[in-house]
């Protein structure tokens, strides 16, 4: 009787259980990782902002000019006024000019019309928290603004090349034969043009543009994470853990991305990080070049070209506001991903 209800309803001796699945694991010990935590709370606020000035509630002004041209942050005061380059109004009545001029009899009536249209003149700050460009606008909601831009074609840009880089070396990895051979020929195909000059050619054929960006840069970045998930690929599928899911009847796509891509995710996960820090400079230079975003929109790459100008009579505050952020977000970013990466290492699975 015993031995029946062992059988039918088995209980677990003292000190076993059951294994844990590999994503609570590894957000088990991300959590224990303080770095990663807080570099995934800078991220998280990164992402929030953008969110935000993307739906406007932030940085929706950020064309505005608000203040005085190049004004100074707010710290440093204002700037000097120079008196010296000031222009003396002239005073008195007018001349009457009608013997020499046609048209002066005109001239009240066009000022009377042009009253009805004139708009009145707010009141331009002196100073600003992060200062203001050569317009009068405000740096730090260009900065605000351009983060918005430049993670967002960082992020979609390295998640399209992380997505055809992994399927296609995927592919390539566990099928082999001429689905291989193939897929090799158009990887060789790619790395055999620069890299530079292939963004260019993309650039000419789909133009300027966030979602534009993020295209071109995707379809041009995703070589060198097809040739690592390709490598990990013919490793992982003859090993004994994928045979014996063939064995027991598992697919060829639940072995391939429920069985294999968990235990490589690690390196798409460190590519996914590098790519979107190398995104965010090409970005900066396509813009620098005139070939990014378009003229209407602010990404840290416009704002860089612009501090070049500036930082040549003075004005660094736009360079360094820009530099910061990207600092901040970038770094953050490569720790956040490092530790990611360590969480679902798959040789670290089980040292506790």
């Amino acid at each position: 009787m015993s031995a029946v209800l062992s059988t039918s309803t088995p209980v677990p001796s003292n000190g076993s259980q059951r294994s844990e699945g590999v994503w609570h694991a590894a957000w088990r010990r991300l959590r224990a990782d303080k770095v990663g935590m807080f570099s995934m709370a800078i991220v998280g606020a990164f992402i929030l902002l953008m969110l935000l000035a993307g739906t406007g509630l932030v940085a929706a002004d950020w064309t505005k000019e608000v203040a005085v041209p190049n004004a100074q942050p707010t710290f440093m005061g204002p700037t000097p006024k120079d008196a010296t380059g000031t222009i003396a109004v002239p005073t008195g009545p007018n001349v009457d000019l009608t013997d020499i001029d046609p048209l002066a009899p005109r001239y009240k009536e066009w000022a009377e019309r042009a009253a009805k249209f004139k708009t009145s003149d707010s009141v331009k700050a002196d100073t600003l928290p992060f200062g203001a460009d050569r317009l009068g606008r405000d740096v730090l909601a260009k900065a605000v603004k351009g983060a918005e831009v430049s993670i967002l074609v960082g992020l979609l840009a390295a998640l399209l090349a992380t997505l055809i880089g992994t399927v296609l070396g995927a592919i390539s990895g566990f099928f082999g034969g001429k689905i291989g051979d193939l897929l090799e020929w158009i990887y060789n195909v790619f790395t055999a043009i620069p890299g530079i000059l292939l963004i260019f050619a993309f650039a000419v054929i789909f133009g300027r543009g966030v979602m534009s960006v993020a295209l071109i840069l995707g379809l041009a970045g995703w070589t060198g994470i097809y040739r690592l998930i390709r490598a990990e690929f013919l490793k992982h599928s003859v090993r004994d853990y994928v045979r014996s899911a063939e064995a027991i009847g598992a697919s060829q796509m639940s072995r391939m991305f429920k069985h294999i891509l968990p235990n490589v995710s690690h390196v798409a996960l460190v590519q996914l990080s590098l790519h979107v820090v190398g995104f965010i400079k090409s970005e900066v230079i396509l813009s620098y070049l005139g070939l990014g975003v378009g003229v209407d929109q602010v990404s840290w790459g416009t704002m860089l070209a612009e501090a070049q100008s500036e930082l040549i009579l003075g004005h660094w505050w736009q360079l360094v506001a820009v530099t910061a952020f990207m600092a901040v977000f970038v770094t953050a970013f490569s720790l956040f991903t490092d530790a990611l990466r360590d969480a679902l290492d798959p040789k670290l699975r089980g040292l506790e």
